[in-house]
């Protein structure tokens, strides 16, 4: 489990903010390196069919020496649809999948809060995308500058998931403490504050072609939660 949570951050690093490459795939002792994995894929290779029912005991979560699970990983909606994503890819694990979910979402408020286009552009489908872009430049526009600060992610858990084939959609409610101010062109603090951070609720939905060679995650959809 520690050398995968390396291999994200590693990875996270030098491709500057997308989203982990292993999002959501639990190691195997077969495995080669992710870098090899990816060139000796086979393009024409066939997605694995669905099997028209899972065994009852099919696990979801990983249970690898050493690590620990959380019961609230994900609501009891959500785990047909994660049966399903397992089924179609049997690496998937729902404790790598927060984690780098929140990895994600940090990211992406982060070169957000930068105004960062170019960033945002490799992380979002486009209509999200859209979204974060229209704000920034109105925010250019207005001649404002805003100051804000992740200060924690209090809870991140899978509130849907779905597999429709070959798309994998999961949705994370994530509730954070965020701090922020907003200044104008004067530098004159118009809102916010970054002594007092506010809770926020967030619903982002990620998805994947899980018979694409690209093994990123994508945020699809925002909203509030």
């Amino acid at each position: 489990m520690v050398y995968e949570i390396v291999i994200l951050a590693m990875i996270a690093l030098f491709l500057g903010l997308r989203l982990y490459a292993v999002l959501g795939r639990r190691p195997e002792d077969s495995d080669e390196p992710l870098r090899r994995r990816l060139e000796q894929a086979d393009p024409q290779a066939s997605p694995r069919a669905l099997p028209a029912k899972l065994p009852e005991k099919t696990p979801i979560i990983a249970r690898a020496a050493g690590a620990s699970v959380e019961p609230a990983a994900f609501d009891s909606l959500a785990e047909a649809g994660i049966r399903a994503i397992i089924a179609a890819d049997r690496r998937f694990d729902v404790t790598l999948f927060l984690t780098g979910a929140k990895a994600a979402y940090g990211m992406v408020l982060d070169t957000f809060w930068r105004g960062d286009k170019d960033a945002l552009a490799q992380l979002c489908e486009r209509a999200v995308y859209d979204g974060f872009a229209a704000a920034i430049d109105a925010r250019v526009e207005a001649g404002e500058t805003i100051d804000a600060r992740l200060i924690r992610i209090n809870d991140a858990r899978i509130i849907t998931a779905e597999f429709t084939a070959p798309l994998a959609r999961v949705a994370v409610r994530f509730v954070a403490d965020i701090a922020s101010v907003t200044r104008n062109a004067d530098g004159t603090v118009v809102a916010g504050s970054l002594d007092d951070a506010i809770e926020s609720r967030d619903l982002w939905t990620f998805t994947r072609d899980l018979t694409s060679r690209d093994p990123d995650w994508q945020l699809d959809e925002t909203d509030q939660g």
